[in-house]
């Protein structure tokens, strides 16, 4: 009765202050090798690439000498050689690794030229495993050389092998345990914020679970490195409708106490909310749109329209997560709605926030987030803030279409 009082109070709050839209992915995808490898046959050779989940990516030829290319927006080669990937006569060696933060990329020599025929990558739905077939067909050295190149700056399939639809009257919350792999965090007694954070998400999802009209999704699953625009692009290509990124972080002993939610803005609203987003990276991300190529002028104009609809929005969900948690007797920060130019939350048509549960600098919040019965109330009290802003979004969106 009390947790439907809490709810009826919330949504009293935020339905008087504008409109809602309506399984997990890991952090980068991984290669599984004994389904991947070459292939000849007659005058063709087949590339076959087995990944944890689709990606992006961008398949070119380079010629003197001649290489079939690879690039792609994160994929996790670590403990594997060249020989893990059965080999074909045609191919002379095989290299792969990460060039540059956050792309990867896959060289293989070729004995002879071989022109690039097709690349698709497809997607299983029962296991969200993605396939990346390539076919090449021997050619002249001239005709090669003609269609070989470097791509253009700008050149990927989008989507890439696209996730399985929601249903439209789902709300999909997308849930981001911050840091990863080898980012761990703040960390503190033997515990890292990245750790603490992901066992926080399957917590936090599984209380969303209860709700029937819920559903969600966590941008990892494991201790993988994710980042910041790949985590914002998720969102995208899962189409979801809230973004929470979660963290426990460290400041100076003294000055960060109890939880604050913070929402996107170009200058922080205090000292310590500059500081997290300092420490969180300011990455130049347009929301996961692709503007490179558009003036500055334009890109800021669509940037503003879609914030428009999505700002009052967003700060509805703050205050929504805000009385859920302080519904369960969480200590809150003095101040504990703030905002800051967080990277990860540059999603201008997706409501974002993130969530500072605590500080491991805090003996108090130390001491409570490595409590599972305090972090159990927590995400409760999360899952009734989620439940009374859809509630609110839904009546507001009925009221403006009116």
């Amino acid at each position: 009765m009390s947790r439907l009082f809490s709810l009826f109070v919330l949504w009293l709050a935020l339905a008087g202050v504008a409109p809602a839209l309506g399984q997990s992915l890991s952090g980068l995808a991984r290669v599984l090798p004994a389904q991947s490898g070459f292939v000849a046959a007659g005058q063709e050779l087949r590339f076959t690439l087995e990944l944890s989940q689709p990606v992006a990516y961008r398949v070119y030829t380079l010629a003197a000498p001649p290489r079939l290319v690879i690039d792609f927006r994160e994929v996790d080669w670590s403990g594997l050689s060249d020989t893990d990937i059965r080999p074909a006569k045609g191919i002379a060696a095989l290299r792969f690794g990460g060039f540059r933060p956050g792309w990867s990329r896959l060289v293989a020599d070729l004995e002879a030229p071989f022109a690039l025929v097709s690349a698709q990558m497809s997607r299983t739905d029962q296991t969200g495993q993605a396939t990346l077939d390539i076919t090449l067909s021997q050619t002249s050295a001239q005709a090669f050389a003609a269609q070989s190149g470097l791509p253009k700056a700008d050149s990927w399939p989008a989507p890439v092998a696209a996730l399985p639809e929601k249903l439209n009257d789902r709300v999909l919350v997308l849930l981001d345990p911050g840091h990863g792999g080898i980012d761990p965090g703040a960390s503190r007694g033997g515990h890292s914020e990245k750790d603490l954070m992901l066992t926080f998400a399957r917590e936090i999802a599984e209380e969303l679970g209860r709700l029937g009209t819920v559903d969600v999704l966590l941008t990892r699953t494991d201790d993988s490195f994710l980042s910041l625009e790949r985590r914002v692009a998720m969102a995208h290509q899962a189409g979801a409708d809230l973004f929470i990124s979660l963290h426990a972080d460290a400041l100076a002993e003294g000055r960060a106490h109890g939880a604050t939610v913070h929402t996107l803005a170009e200058e922080a609203s205090d000292e310590a909310s500059a500081l997290l987003a300092e420490r969180h990276d300011r990455a130049d991300l347009l929301s996961g749109m692709d503007l490179s190529g558009q003036d500055d002028v334009i890109a800021n104009v669509l940037l503003d329209l879609a914030r428009q609809e999505t700002q009052p929005r967003t700060e509805r969900l703050a205050r929504a997560l805000i009385g859920g948690l302080e519904s369960q007797g969480a200590p809150l920060n003095r101040r504990p709605y703030r905002a800051a130019a967080f990277s990860v939350l540059k999603a201008a048509d997706i409501p974002s926030v993130l969530l500072e549960i605590g500080f491991l600098s805090s003996d108090r919040d130390f001491a409570n987030i490595i409590n599972p019965e305090w972090r159990r109330r927590m995400a409760e009290g999360l899952r009734d803030g989620i439940q009374a802003w859809i509630l609110a979004d839904e009546a507001v969106r009925g009221a403006v279409r009116k």
